[in-house]
């Protein structure tokens, strides 16, 4: 038993397919087939399900992967500690929401980049069920989102920070300076997120719930662009907190409280649970771990 075939057994076991492991590692198909069925010898035990074009892990696969990932990972750190390793590198393919990119990678990515300059971090930006499925066919490595909070044991849950979210109006509006219903809001033109996308979606969850429905006069994925418009005093919007901040600092911004009307928003980090955590995932995790949005 060789640690390369480990790496392979791990990278069939990520893209379910002998074919695409292959070509991420370099390997041909067959090198593949033969590094698995030695594998499996050695082990006396099948490790996947082959049927027709598709490859599933068995249960002893399953917990042979747990094993495999492990003996990687410490191998991996026995390099480094011998400081025999060059620097953390390779590519990290992170998906998050919109609303997250510029919050969670620009404040202190200069000294993620200190730290680790050959890495390169792919963002790819989509709604909470396209990062679902892209996490699951291994399209990317983890996920930021936005939206409910989140169970489920195929995934491990690395770092979430509940957010608060609000009605917003201009701060030159009337409805500024006093308490409002759900009535008086639904008078005014709404400015909103596309319907479906997370914060909107749980907003109008809730209205729903109360048999009321919103019905905006301009959806965009832009909040910086909502922001500026509200700012203007072109209408309402509903944002989570750390998408106000700024504006409701700076006084161009007032969020409302609205009675009986209260959402939580859940920024959540997750990976894959069968998922081998790389050195470059690792930094990845602990970088994003160390991202607050919501004021203290």
């Amino acid at each position: 038993m060789d640690l390369r075939g480990l790496q392979i057994f791990i990278e069939v076991a990520e893209l379910r397919s002998f074919t695409r492991a292959g070509e991420r590692l370099g390997y041909s198909q067959p090198t593949v087939s033969f590094q698995i069925r030695q594998l499996e010898q050695e082990l006396g035990v099948p490790l996947f399900d082959r049927i027709g074009h598709t490859v599933s892990l068995t249960d002893a696969g399953r917990e042979a992967l747990s094993y495999a990932q492990r003996i990687c990972n410490l191998s991996r750190e026995m390099t480094m500690g011998a400081g025999q390793s060059r620097d953390i590198s390779g590519i990290i393919r992170l998906g998050m929401a919109d609303s997250l990119c510029y919050p969670m990678i620009a404040r202190d990515f200069a000294d993620f980049r200190q730290e680790y300059p050959h890495i390169l971090v792919q963002i790819l930006d989509a709604g909470t069920g396209e990062l679902f499925r892209m996490l699951d066919h291994n399209e990317v490595d983890l996920i930021c989102t936005m939206d409910s909070r989140i169970f489920d044991a195929s995934y491990v849950t690395a770092e979430e920070e509940a957010i608060g979210a609000h009605f917003v109006v201009s701060s030159r509006n009337p409805m500024a300076q006093q308490s409002v219903t759900l009535e008086q809001l639904l008078e005014y033109p709404f400015l909103l997120t596309e319907k479906g996308m997370s914060y909107r979606r749980l907003m109008d969850e809730k209205l729903a719930a109360k048999s009321m429905e919103v019905h905006p006069v301009l959806e965009t994925a832009r909040a910086d662009l909502i922001c500026g418009l509200v700012a203007q005093d072109m209408g309402i919007s509903f944002l989570p907190d750390y998408v106000t901040e700024a504006d409701v600092r700076a006084g161009r911004l007032t969020r409302l409280s609205v009675e009986d009307f209260q959402v939580t928003v859940w920024k959540q980090l997750l990976y894959r649970r069968d998922k081998w955590l790389s050195p470059q995932m690792k930094a990845m995790i602990a970088y994003l771990s160390g991202v607050r949005l919501q004021s203290e």
